[in-house]
């Protein structure tokens, strides 16, 4: 059947609005452009003044201002949270012993999370109360391999993650800071600074800050991802735990660390592979190059780098400044993989390190791993020694 011409020409009009439309939207550069959601595709309300809940499904779009974060934000699996830049969230306090009600925010399985800070509008996740340990932080749980199992479940979201996706997409996050987290459920269960569960070489992280956290700043429970441009700051006279910490079998590929404590917080690096199995599969065994780590010269564990249990790595291009001890090694593994070469570092500068390295065996006998490092006295770690790297300045804090 024919139809009336005033319909034909309403069709066709319409067909050349959209024409235009979508060559007005096109960009010629090649900086991704994220799309906005339809109306429609997800039903999660966004309330600047509580923010929490679960996304289920969609894509939720955080733009400019501040959002108070008052409980836990998940995003789930099939969804999307986008956080233009500038935003700022903030959490909320929190009662003591309101565990039900702890404020973080979380990327389950499938989920996916793009920060889009900048160097001059970073995204700013933190705390009304600017004390270590007053939030949660943010976990990102993907699908790549772990050597705990073939899933698990994370210590502080109940989130499953693990899988065999080594190029598992859970988003992207540039410029991002992330301040005073660290909640502490109990002395065995605490949140870090960023957490990164099973998350596959997908996903995109680089330009993160954590600062003044109560636990370590980034931990890497297996997975396959790969970062650059990580700062780690503790000043607040709240002990931290670690500045970088990994388990589970990660192996990624990474450029430019920088960690700095003047508090009698833990290690710079606490590095394990499976304090169960040594040798469990895949053995945790990343690449971390131009890498500055300074400490206080105090506290308990006054350790640059603690490595155990079975884990491998190779680092380049480092300054160690202000440790008691520069290379700590303990386990017949470890022991065994100095001397293969399959867990060493070339080119480090030492600076103001009392023992540059010590070995402990199973047994608990001394162990020679000096074989572990070569010394540069070049070496620029992650740009500028111990001075603050130019690509770190503008976004953070603290430096």
């Amino acid at each position: 059947m024919k139809k009336p011409i005033s319909k034909l020409f309403s069709f066709t009009l319409l067909s050349l609005t959209l024409a235009a439309t979508a060559v007005s939207c096109s960009s010629d550069d090649s900086t991704p452009v994220t799309e906005e959601p339809t109306p429609g595709e997800t039903d999660f309300k966004v309330d600047r003044n509580a923010l929490t809940g679960e996304i289920t499904k969609g894509h939720v779009i955080l733009t400019e201002g501040t959002y108070k974060l008052t409980g836990k934000l998940i995003v789930g699996a099939g969804a999307k949270l986008t956080i233009k830049p500038g935003v700022r969230i903030e959490a909320t306090q929190l009662a003591s012993g309101q565990f039900d009600a702890v404020r973080y925010i979380a990327v389950a399985q499938g989920g996916q999370i793009f920060v889009e800070g900048t160097a001059a509008n970073p995204v700013i996740m933190t705390a009304e109360v600017k004390k270590p340990g007053s939030w949660g932080g943010l976990v990102i749980c993907g699908k790549a391999p772990i050597n705990k199992g073939t899933t698990a479940t994370a210590e502080v979201s109940e989130l499953t993650y693990g899988g065999t996706e080594t190029n598992d997409n859970s988003g992207a996050i540039k410029y991002l800071r992330i301040e005073y987290s660290g909640y502490a459920y109990n002395a065995d269960k605490e949140f870090n600074g960023l957490s990164m569960f099973g998350v596959g070489k997908g996903t995109t992280v680089e330009y993160v800050q954590v600062h003044d956290g109560s636990d370590d700043g980034f931990e890497f429970f297996g997975g396959t991802v790969d970062t650059k441009y990580l700062v780690v700051t503790n000043f607040a006279s709240e002990v931290g735990d670690d500045l970088f910490d990994w388990t589970e079998g990660w192996n990624g590929m990474n450029e430019n660390w920088y960690g700095k404590r003047t508090n009698d917080g833990n290690r710079g690096i606490e590095a394990d592979n499976n304090s169960n199995n040594h040798m469990a599969a895949p053995i945790a065994n990343p690449t971390i190059k131009n890498l500055t780590l300074i400490g206080n010269n105090g506290g308990g564990e006054n350790h640059a780098m603690k490595l155990r249990v079975g884990t491998k790595a190779n680092f380049d291009n480092v300054v160690l400044s202000n440790f008691g001890t520069g290379f700590d090694v303990e386990h017949d593994e470890g022991i065994s993989y100095v001397a293969s070469g399959e867990l060493k570092a070339t080119r480090v500068k030492f600076d103001n390190i009392t023992t540059k390295a010590k070995g402990k065996k199973t047994d608990g006998s001394a162990a020679d791993v000096n074989a572990i490092f070569t010394e540069d006295a070049t070496a620029t770690g992650a740009g500028n020694g111990t001075a603050t790297p130019t690509w770190a300045t503008g976004w953070t804090v603290g430096l």
